[in-house]
């Protein structure tokens, strides 16, 4: 294979394999519907193209990335900006969906919304490219405003865990 197509190959996959991922571990069951949630929450069916969209532009940003990156260690730190984020993009779900505590899912959307923001400013030093920062603004966008959405939901229906079983 010629290896050129191995950073469209590597920045498809990662965008495929966590949107893949992020649908298959939510689950909107009656656990997750009779949560209370805000008025102005988008439809549940806006969610899935919504991620589509994003993280198709943020993989696009990562093949600049890898494609771009002009020393061993610029390519080595897009590699870690990538892994780092996909772990903690990958952790959301589960937190919210799979052990029903949205209120760690929050405390771990901190952390991802500092992953985003590294995409963006972080991304374009090291591919000497604005284009791989400013592709990451919707993610940066939709992260934000989750934060609130999760925020809200959060405040609306806590406690969550053992206190709530009690």
């Amino acid at each position: 294979m010629d290896s050129s197509w191995i950073p469209i190959i590597v920045a498809a996959g990662w965008a495929i394999l966590l949107g893949g991922a992020g649908g298959a571990l939510t689950e909107i069951g009656p656990w997750y519907r009779n949560l209370k949630k805000p008025s102005w929450q988008p439809p549940d069916w806006l969610f899935g193209p919504a991620w589509t969209v994003i993280l198709g532009l943020a993989g696009w940003s990562f093949y600049i990335g890898l494609t771009e990156a002009a020393r061993p260690q610029a390519l080595l730190a897009v590699w870690g900006l990538f892994a780092v984020n996909f772990v903690l993009h990958f952790l959301w779900s589960p937190l919210f969906f799979k052990l029903r505590r949205p209120d760690w899912a929050l405390a771990e959307n901190v952390l991802l919304w500092l992953s985003v923001t590294a995409l963006m400013v972080v991304l374009p030093r090291l591919a000497g490219n604005s284009l791989a920062g400013w592709l990451n603004v919707p993610y940066f966008v939709w992260v934000s405003f989750a934060f609130i959405l999760n925020a809200k939901i959060v405040r609306l229906n806590r406690p969550f865990g053992a206190s709530a079983a009690a």
